[in-house]
């Protein structure tokens, strides 16, 4: 399957035996199921066990499950002094954790787990230091992120919005952009510029709108991966794809929560 969420790009649950992937024919695609180029359904083969909605609520929840516990004690357990080293240890870990899912394919319940482990220890770090500064705010974005998540739901159960190949082709290009800003403020920030381009500024209202736009594409990340669990069902997909549904939702949801945070510091006052 090629799906919409460039969390699952790849034919990458698909174990390959022979040189095919489950029986599929080296090169398949969406023109053989009639879904658009690039976006061909999944199946399981004679002997294995199609995924269903209840494997992906187990595999999100476990993931979740394992980033909160591993956020929780990096709130209480990682000393001030030593915040930014672990930080810096954890970041290479994710990055090189989510590179060898996304690129070498080999999304399973020890690498995804592991993967929200170490993403757990980055979001406490950050978390504990934006509640350091601005008490509570943590528990507020914390629902912030529940809302989003439930009227992003909301808006996919009800088809307000519908997931098309252009949809998705402008999500990617969307946070692909995003991405791209937020690396060029990074570098201007370290060359000399006090502030960057101003997209994390609080003193500029660029940077509300920025947080604005980024949640937005927090949330079509999730309706790409809604779809991504809706074709993968209905296909028949191996239960395997389960967790790289998880892997994708945890993306997503981790995105908005960090980028309603940041919002929120610019409204709150330093305690």
């Amino acid at each position: 399957m090629e799906s919409r969420n460039p969390a699952f790009r790849g034919n990458a649950f698909y174990q390959r035996t022979g040189g095919q992937g489950y029986g599929a024919p080296a090169g398949y695609g969406a023109q053989q199921y009639g879904a658009p180029a690039g976006y061909g359904a999944p199946y399981a083969p004679p002997g294995v066990r199609p995924m269903t909605m209840d494997d992906v609520v187990v595999r999100g929840f476990l993931t979740l499950a394992t980033l909160v516990v591993t956020a929780a004690l990096a709130w209480a357990l990682v000393p001030t002094e030593m915040a930014v080293p672990v930080l810096v240890v954890a970041l290479i870990a994710e990055i090189g954790i989510w590179a060898f899912i996304s690129f070498g394919r080999k999304a399973n319940a020890p690498m995804v787990l592991a993967f929200a482990a170490v993403y757990g220890v980055v979001v406490g770090i950050i978390s504990h230091t934006y509640n350091d500064v601005y008490n509570g705010i943590v528990f507020q974005a914390v629902i912030g992120t529940a809302l989003a998540f439930g009227a992003t739901l909301a808006v996919y159960a009800l088809r307000i919005v519908r997931v098309t190949p252009k949809f998705a082709k402008f999500v990617m290009a969307a946070g692909l952009a995003l991405i791209g800003l937020m690396i060029v403020n990074l570098l201007v920030s370290a060359f000399g510029g006090d502030h960057g381009i101003g997209i994390r500024d609080p003193g500029n209202p660029l940077a509300y709108v920025f947080s604005v736009v980024a949640i937005l594409v927090g949330c079509f990340f999730l309706l790409l991966d809604f779809d991504s669990v809706e074709q993968g069902v209905r296909s028949g997909a191996p239960a395997k794809f389960a967790w790289y549904c998880a892997f994708g939702l945890v993306l997503s949801l981790v995105w908005i929560y960090l980028e309603v945070l940041r919002l929120l510091s610019y409204f709150s006052g330093r305690d």
